[in-house]
């Protein structure tokens, strides 16, 4: 009789769970879509180590390759739930892309994991024009392509292309917002188009693209292969920028509330123990494996602890919290961030702005569902709201701090910007 890997619990020990045919016995089959990316790790975990089993959960995981797919099989009724960028909910809401159908986000995955990766050629002709070390900060590295692209244009050569996720992704805003905060107008001074994840490295060495932001470990990946150059990480940018989330359809949660809330119950004890340093190594290995990620188990690993090769001349950077899974509020849903999300989408021209139309941006974040779940524990913030980018180690790459009761004033801050969007407020 076999047994399955399971019965992980918080402090990390680890034992045998029932057969898998006793064990699914009674139990609620949920449907999961998820893209092959390390911040998948709490959905992966909650299935692999029998955190979902515990709460009679059968969490029946479906790997896929892009957020296009992942958005129509969850409307189509293939996925219950699914791993989600979190601008998808949001876009949702509002009715933007190509199949809106509603969907609500009760539990964040976690932060960090995103990086900016440039082509080796790129960052060479970067350095030349600059004098960079390859110790510069992100917004020196971004100020130094800001003087490529003008020699660029000076001798009439093509501007460079630049690969992101999906229009409506933290990928694009973030990429956006470094590209900005040099001066580099990110619809003007270079192309921008979509690139699945498991393709970027792939796409850069075939010269298709000059760089890209994506998850791990695909920049990781690039450097690996010799071909890219990691010029910015997430926490460069903004820590606490919403990364990836739990998304399901609002008549789902509806019907199946008490699964839903032992989902949740299971996400977030799988959370905890990404969390647990000593937990790491073998998290690496899972999803390592060729159901999941299918990437080398050292790369893997190395970037779960932040240690990153910068470049393929073995360059190296720590980031401590490149991934925080749990610790610090990791999964609650900040209303206050789907609308800094939605202040995105008005600063680059995909929506306008109006009072109920940022009300509306914000009901697709759900702490109550997340409340619901979890109770009234201690570690659980009690607003909905908070000022974003104001503490000292959450601040924005530009200094901006967003207030989500003043999004227009905000918004008026930015000299670069697609559309003004400011409809009758």
């Amino acid at each position: 009789m076999s047994f399955i890997r399971t019965g992980i619990d918080r402090s990390g020990g680890s034992g045998l769970a029932l057969p898998a045919a006793i064990r699914r016995e009674g139990s609620r089959l949920v449907r999961a879509g998820f893209i092959p990316l390390v911040d998948a790790s709490v959905l992966i975990v909650a299935a692999e180590f029998g955190f979902a089993a515990r709460e009679g959960i059968e969490l029946s995981l479906v790997k896929d390759v892009s957020w296009a797919n992942i958005r129509d099989r969850l409307a189509f009724r293939q996925f219950d739930v699914a791993h989600m960028l979190a601008p998808m909910p949001v876009a949702s809401a509002l009715g933007l892309g190509s199949n809106p159908s509603p969907v609500i986000a009760p539990f964040s995955l976690g932060r960090g994991g995103n990086a900016i990766t440039l082509s080796v050629q790129l960052y060479r002709r970067m350095r030349a024009k600059a004098g960079l070390t390859g110790h510069e900060s992100a917004l020196l590295n971004a100020k130094a392509l800001k003087l490529v692209i003008e020699d660029m244009r000076e001798k009439g050569e093509s501007l460079p292309v630049l690969g992101m996720t999906y229009p409506f992704s933290s990928h694009n805003y973030e990429l956006r917002y470094w590209l900005a905060a040099a001066g580099i107008h990110p619809d003007h001074d270079v192309k921008l188009v979509v690139v699945p994840p498991p393709m970027t490295s792939d796409a850069l060495s075939a010269g298709a693209i000059d760089g890209f932001c994506v998850g791990a470990p695909w920049n990781m990946v690039a450097v690996e292969r010799g071909v890219g150059r990691i010029v910015a990480v997430k926490e460069d940018i903004w820590p606490s920028s919403p990364e990836k989330v739990i998304g399901t359809r609002p008549e789902w949660a509806e019907q199946n509330p008490e699964t839903l809330s032992r989902l949740i119950v299971a996400l977030d004890r799988a959370a905890a123990w990404c969390d647990t340093p000593d937990n790491r190594s073998e998290l690496a290995h899972a999803l390592a494996e060729q159901r999941y990620i299918d990437a080398p188990v050292e790369i893997v690993h190395r970037v779960l602890l932040g240690k990153f090769t910068t470049d393929p001349d073995g360059t190296e950077r720590t980031v401590p919290e490149y991934f925080s899974f749990h610790r610090d509020s990791a999964n609650f849903p900040w209303v206050s961030q789907a609308q800094w999300i939605f202040s995105q989408m008005v600063r680059w021209g995909q929506t306008t702005y109006a009072p109920a139309i940022a009300a509306h941006a914000g009901s697709a974040f759900r702490p109550d569902l997340y409340r619901n779940a979890l109770g009234s524990r201690s570690d659980i913030p009690q607003d909905d709201m908070r000022i974003e980018g104001g503490a000292m180690d959450d601040g924005f790459i530009d200094g901006a701090i967003f207030d989500a009761q003043d999004i227009p004033a905000y918004l008026q801050r930015f000299d670069i910007q697609t559309s003004r969007g400011l409809g009758s407020a």
